[in-house]
């Protein structure tokens, strides 16, 4: 298997607290990571009819079975009355590392093991492959459209699998059945227009009216199911950051997908010859960087401290990292390869606004060679880990 840089730091959860819990969205790698780190621990995954059965019917007989060893308990969210009777066991040992918990359905776990495993349980989340993961294993990709075209899920790595075959399975067999198993979805075509409209709309400002009409649906509907999305790890939305230096900003957030490949597929998107030439390059791109500090920051246990910044008259900074309340890191994205002069226009402009020193000002462009500028650093996107120190 790719050695997955959050093993260490669920090590280190399961070393201090009783349970620790991994969430994701499906297919990240959750279950391989966790049987890799606890190989002695019973495996029990609540999908399963039979199992998830014998967890509703009897929670004390099924939880009091791994008393001593403990267990991992894939899916957990398929019986959340578990959570409380996990919380009682867990109170009667301190003994930690017992219970290792996985789900996909973030938003189905997080309020019972807030309200039941308080204090008792760590918690990771798990995106997809990052580039230095890929790099690690000797999987790297030779052209950024390529990781942008085929994505980071790690089947897709493991099997020669067609990044088409694998998405159109994806999204029929995870988003689509767990996601209208709830009440907010209501009609599976709409839905599946709604996607395709997120994936079109890819590192820009969400409009959630522009796009709940585009859909058929109401704005409020829209809001519902990005909020979907965004809790079971499918879509990220960064904010804008909170100083305006005097400059009226724009409020609303900017959409994400957590995997680029996932949304080339939806916005239809064959090949990733076909990326070079599409009006989504850019926000494809600007995707693959962020979400590689993302994943930076999950990998280590550290929630987003990610922004965006734009004015009202047009002048943004498409990352803006807060180290500490009184500092922070400004990073555009370019997908070029070749360095350009207006690359640096807006970093000029932001930091004469707000006095931010230029080596704390980045460029991450789409080539390899990295340059010292007046007005900050040119960094190529694979070489990310002169940026990573400041998150």
């Amino acid at each position: 298997m790719i050695l997955r840089a959050a093993g260490e730091k669920i090590r280190e959860l399961a070393s201090g607290f009783p349970a620790v819990v991994v969430t994701g969205p499906r297919q990240s790698g959750k279950t391989t990571l966790v049987k890799h780190l606890f190989p002695d621990k019973p495996y029990l995954l609540l999908e399963e009819p039979d199992t998830r059965r014998f967890a509703e019917e009897d929670p004390r007989s099924f939880l009091g079975q791994y008393l001593d060893k403990g267990a991992i308990i894939d899916e957990a969210q398929y019986v959340p009355e578990l959570f409380s009777y996990l919380q009682g066991i867990l109170d009667q040992s301190e003994s930690p590392g017992r219970f290792i918990l996985t789900g996909s359905q973030n938003f189905l776990m997080m309020a019972k093991i807030t309200q039941s495993l308080a204090g008792r349980i760590g918690i990771i989340k798990l995106l997809p492959l990052s580039m230095n993961e890929l790099n690690q294993a000797g999987q790297e990709c030779d052209q950024y459209e390529e990781y942008l075209f085929r994505g980071f899920y790690p089947r897709l790595y493991k099997f020669s699998i067609l990044p088409s075959d694998f998405y159109s399975s994806y999204v029929q067999t995870y988003l689509e059945r767990d996601l209208t198993q709830l009440k907010q979805v209501h009609s599976l075509s709409t839905f599946h227009i709604f996607l395709k409209m997120c994936a079109n709309r890819i590192g820009q400002v969400v409009n959630f009216t522009s796009l709940g009409a585009d859909c058929g649906i109401s704005h409020n509907t829209a809001k519902e199911w990005i909020s979907l999305l965004e809790t079971s790890g499918i879509v990220f939305l960064i904010k804008t950051h909170h100083k305006n230096y005097n400059k009226r900003l724009i409020q609303m957030p900017k959409l994400y997908f957590s995997d680029p490949g996932l949304a080339a597929y939806l916005a239809d998107i064959k090949s990733a010859d076909e990326i070079v030439t599409h009006p989504l390059k850019g926000g494809l791109f600007e995707t693959l960087i962020i979400g590689e500090f993302l994943k930076y920051r999950y990998n280590r246990g550290l929630d987003s401290n990610l922004y965006f910044w734009r004015d009202k008259t047009g002048h943004e900074i498409d990352c803006i990292i807060e180290k500490s309340i009184h500092e922070t890191i400004s990073v555009e994205i370019k997908a070029g390869r070749t360095i350009a002069g207006d690359f640096f226009k807006n970093i000029h402009y932001y930091n004469r606004l707000s006095g931010q020193s230029p080596d704390r000002s980045f460029i991450v462009y789409g080539g390899d060679q990295d340059q010292n500028r007046s007005d900050g650093r040119i960094i190529g996107y694979s070489h990310l880990d002169s940026i990573f120190e400041f998150l």
